[in-house]
């Protein structure tokens, strides 16, 4: 069964700027071949460091987190698989782009549900660049709340 979503195209699910660097970057071309869910968790494994949605230094493309995250959203993924990242127990990367698909693509009705069993989540990662650690139950207060990537969030409307 597929996740309840919001019913938004794929393509005004993010900024415009945004979405349209991820699918014009070399990087998601070469995500095309990449068929399956499993494929796509692999490469979160092995590529992603971050989830913020920019590269840093002097190379300002989309992140390798927003493009697999794009990806994602063409594969509309079930609930099933949506558990599957959320509790991935490898790598913390995994859990934070399957929180983010959520807060872009799932039914704003459908969000508390999903978020509020990892609100006292207390794995340790970096979700930026810079190293900072944070909690992962605070990196869901925050997705959910907005405070972060607030340019790139849609208003949440719980009607």
């Amino acid at each position: 069964m597929e996740i309840q979503t919001s019913g938004r195209p794929i393509e005004v699910l993010m900024e415009k700027v945004l979405s349209m660097n991820i699918t014009s970057s070399d990087y998601f071309k070469e995500l095309y071949k990449i068929k399956t869910y499993h494929e796509v968790i692999d490469e979160i494994y092995h590529q992603v460091d971050h989830v913020e949605p920019w590269m840093t230094g002097n190379c300002r493309g989309p992140s390798t987190a927003f493009c697999l995250l794009y990806k994602l959203f063409t594969m509309k993924l079930t609930m099933n698989q949506m558990h599957g990242l959320l509790k991935h127990p490898d790598s913390p990367y995994i859990r934070a782009i399957g929180f983010l698909y959520l807060r872009y693509a799932a039914d704003p009705k459908t969000l508390w549900t999903w978020y509020e069993p990892y609100i006292q989540d207390d794995e340790e990662f970096s979700p930026g660049s810079n190293g900072k650690m944070t909690t992962m139950g605070v990196y869901v207060r925050d997705v959910i709340l907005g405070q972060v990537y607030l340019l790139y969030f849609a208003p949440i409307s719980f009607i």
